[in-house]
């Protein structure tokens, strides 16, 4: 989610109009990131639907299902429900004209993520992940769920977070607390984009937690997700040059 938002504010400065959904429907914290969990949601009629009208926030469309329960409260729904308002969240809304819509997934494989992929023709798939082994074996399946033949979304790229830990006082120093270079072994032995590495500063953390991501900063960390940025526009635009468009995922009774 820190990623998922610092990317969408990073696309948003460049220029591009930007939708961010949160599909996590069972953690929701993009509107704690964005410091928008008070804002009420509105309705508008859309050629004889209603429509849910997004929040907008540092120039970026926001929708969450943690605007339509209480933060305080667990969501305790079975998969079906929660795969129907994510279908909800996606189809009734009134996104209006967008360059770039970021999908802010759960970890795993769910779900949640079969409903997104039969719910719209995804571009293509960022997985983020820390260094660690651990991480990584996760990040291994979500890459192989995604790259299966019957969903056959392109991954355009790998992003490490947490990369190192840098003193804010000492921003020249590194030191690498979950391992080293796990992300960018792992998109070298798999042949795809390594798209940035981000570094644990606390500043990140600090920025979602005041609704105010990092992205927005003149900062080295800021810069950081620029890049992440100017990265995620050059894979997009190779993939779109060198592949057909994609497909949602049929279901079949």
């Amino acid at each position: 989610s820190t990623v998922a938002s610092n990317l969408a504010v990073a696309l948003a400065r460049l220029g591009y109009k930007v939708g961010l959904l949160d599909a996590d429907i069972f953690g929701p914290s993009i509107p704690k990131m964005f410091g928008v969990e008070d804002e009420p949601i509105f309705m508008e009629n859309v050629n004889g639907q209603d429509c849910i009208i997004p929040v907008e926030r540092h120039g970026v469309k926001l929708l969450s299902i943690g605007f339509l329960v209480d933060r305080n409260s667990p969501v305790l729904w079975r998969g079906a429900m929660a795969s129907r308002a994510l279908n909800q969240l996606i189809t009734q809304v009134s996104w209006g004209e967008l360059d770039y819509f970021l999908i802010d997934m759960p970890p795993g494989t769910s779900d949640i993520h079969l409903t997104l992929v039969q719910t719209l023709a995804i571009t293509g798939a960022v997985i983020v992940s820390t260094p660690q082994q651990v991480a990584l074996a996760d990040a291994r399946k979500g890459i192989s769920m995604f790259t299966d033949p019957k969903v056959n979304v392109p991954v355009l790229g790998i992003v490490e977070n947490m990369a190192w830990f840098t003193p804010a006082p000492h921003p020249d120093e590194r030191y690498y607390i979950f391992g080293r270079d796990g992300a960018k072994e792992l998109a070298n032995e798999l042949g795809i984009n390594l798209l940035a590495q981000i570094p644990m500063v606390g500043s990140i953390c600090t920025g979602g937690d005041q609704g105010e991501p990092i992205a927005l900063a003149d900062s080295i960390t800021g810069e950081a997700f620029m890049r992440l940025a100017d990265s995620v526009v050059d894979a997009v635009d190779a993939r779109n040059t060198s592949m057909p468009p994609t497909q949602k995922v049929e279901t079949h009774k």
